[in-house]
């Protein structure tokens, strides 16, 4: 028998610029519009160890690298041992990922929890867009969250799925799991302060979710990026850049809902 999701579910997620956000909020505002308790958590504010067991398990994340952010496979590593605990996941993407359904599902096996259904939204690139479109970004915002409405009643219903696990989406993860793309991109990526434009309102520390943005009188950046695209997407006076590279700014919220949660 297909394992259920309960009456109580503790969504944990991470959302770079707001796409992720946006779509676990409109899986819980699915879920309590049929009768459930839903939490949302933040996966950077979360001590994995001390997620409840006794509700559903909802994970929430953007792909990057074909797989995700080392920090979520991270989190997902840490949690505590399940018995049967029914688990569902969503990410956000912009075209393909490839790396990370599979593998999260063989992941989250080995670790006692009961795949109930795994989804992949599409929304709007956000990695150094050359153009934002603003017709484009409503479409492709309200085609997500459309889908994102399905999948709930799928899950809710029993009709969701959790894909297999084929031998080249293991392969594909390890350049995410491991860190390796997100160390080829620090050597071709290098983030840089216009301290000209820099107002020191310290946000970009504050949206970090690994710690790399340190504060003197200036923001300062250490060698564990990860490319959220949060620090770049949220300044408010453009100050944070990358030295020849032409983008336009992507964010889906506004930075106080990312810190709110």
């Amino acid at each position: 028998m297909r394992p259920m999701i309960s009456d109580s579910v503790g969504i944990y997620y991470f959302s770079g610029t707001g796409n992720t956000l946006l779509v676990v909020k409109k899986i819980k505002e699915a879920f309590e519009r049929n009768g459930l308790r839903v939490g949302l958590f933040r996966m950077e504010k979360t001590n994995p160890a001390n997620v409840d067991l006794s509700h559903t398990v909802g994970l929430g994340f953007p792909v990057a690298a074909q797989g995700t952010f080392p920090f979520v496979w991270d989190f997902v590593r840490s949690l505590p041992q399940a018995d049967g605990t029914p688990i569902f996941m969503v990410d956000t993407l912009a075209m393909y990922s490839g790396g990370v359904v599979g593998p999260m599902r063989k992941l989250l096996g080995s670790k006692g929890y009961a795949p109930v259904g795994a989804k992949e939204i599409r929304m709007p690139g956000n990695l150094f867009p050359r153009k934002v479109d603003p017709e484009d970004v409503e479409d492709k915002v309200r085609k997500g969250l459309e889908k994102a409405e399905r999948y709930a009643n799928d899950l809710l219903e029993g009709r969701a799925r959790w894909g297999r696990v084929p031998i080249l989406s293991d392969m594909m993860t390890i350049f995410s799991q491991r860190g390796y793309a997100w160390k080829l991109f620090r050597r071709m990526f290098r983030l840089q302060v216009d301290r000209s434009k820099c107002k020191q309102c310290e946000l970009c520390f504050e949206l970090c979710p690994v710690g790399n943005v340190t504060m003197d009188e200036y923001p300062e950046f250490r060698d564990e990026c990860q490319f959220c695209m949060r620090c770049i997407s949220f300044c408010p006076t453009g100050a944070i850049y990358l030295p020849g590279k032409e983008y336009e700014v992507y964010r889906a919220v506004k930075a106080g809902e990312l810190l709110r949660g």
